[in-house]
Order: C-alpha cells, then structure tokens, then sequence
C-alpha cells in the first residue's frame, strides 16, 4: 500500500526541505520504503543525515504547495526535542525514520526506513472527492517532463469535475494553484 505523504529533511546547512512522498508500507507502519527520485533534494538531504519524517496530512493546499515547492507562508514547524527531525505542526500524525538501507541503483532510488519515533495531533477523516482530485493533481504537478503533456492535460480536465462539486475554499484554491503550475510549466516546455 502507498501511503500519500509529506516527508520533511534537512540540508547540511539546516535548510528544511517539505516535498511530498508517498511511503510503501507493508503491514504497519513500524518500517516503510521510500522511492524518491536521485535528483530530488529530499534524496540529497536522506543520503547525508539518513533521517527525516514522514506526516499525514489532511490539509490538500500544503500538500499542493509541497508538490510545486510555491509557498506563501511555510507552514509551522517545530524540532523534536530527540532530534530526530522537524515535525509540521498542523499534521494528523508524524514518524520519525532513520534510512537503514539505501540502494540507488537506479533512477528512483530504494530507501529502507525504521521509524524511531511517532505522534498523533489530531484524527485523520479521510479525503473527500475534491481533496482526492487535488492529491492526484499534485501528483500530476509532480510528473511534469515525465508523462505526456495532452496526457497530463486530459487527466486535469477529468479532476476538475470533482472539485467544481465538492470542493470548499481550501481545496478550490490548491487546485487552481496546481492549473496554474501546471499549464506554465507546459507552455515553457513547448
């Protein structure tokens, strides 16, 4: 199972990274597999410290300015006394892991984490039909350069239909942040 995510790392420098993740998980949530792509900062920061965490969250407009790293305000943060990494504050739960295996051996490359330590803020209700539309359009945010522009634009049209009816504020204003990422990052790629 693939549990969609944010997972927050830090540079050499301190610098705190917030990118979206979606963990594979076995059968708890004790060990996990991260698959980040070589060139992404969260692999950088994950090579040198070997640990970040990992969040659930319920807030889709953190999740869609996490996917195309645009913020107007970064969200509330605060260390865990341990160490063992920066915690968002405005999460459902939090898990702090430690990489135990690396393999980059191919372009995504296979991290083998240990969570050491783990919180709970507040419940997770579940996503409605327009905060589902805005995850998997993050996702497609994500895949700009990777998968086919008309495909990419074929499949925004179908997770429009969902937000224009069931979406509050929140979720009307991530998906239309991600249109307009989306539609510039394919227009400068032409």
């Amino acid at each position: 199972m693939i549990l969609e995510g944010i997972v927050t790392t830090s540079s050499s420098t301190g610098q705190l990274n917030i990118a979206p993740m979606g963990p594979s998980i076995e059968s708890s949530m004790d060990h996990f597999l991260l698959r980040p792509f070589q060139s992404s900062q969260s692999f950088q920061n994950l090579q040198l410290s070997h640990k970040g965490v990992l969040h659930v969250v319920d807030d889709v407009e953190l999740l869609a300015r996490a996917a195309i790293d645009q913020w107007e305000d970064r969200p509330a943060t605060r260390e865990l006394e341990s160490g063992n990494g920066t915690i968002l504050v405005d999460c459902c739960r939090w898990y702090a892991f430690v990489v135990q295996k690396l393999d980059d051996s191919s372009e995504r490359a296979r991290l083998h984490c240990e969570v050491v330590e783990q919180g709970r803020v507040r419940d997770f209700w579940g996503f409605n039909r327009a905060r589902h539309a805005v995850l998997e359009a993050a996702i497609l945010a994500t895949r700009v350069g990777l998968i086919p522009a008309d495909e990419i634009q074929q499949q925004m049209q179908q997770l429009a239909s969902p937000v224009e009816k069931t979406a509050g504020d929140t979720e009307r204003r991530a998906f239309a942040l991600l249109q307009q990422y989306i539609e510039t990052s394919l227009a400068s790629s032409r």
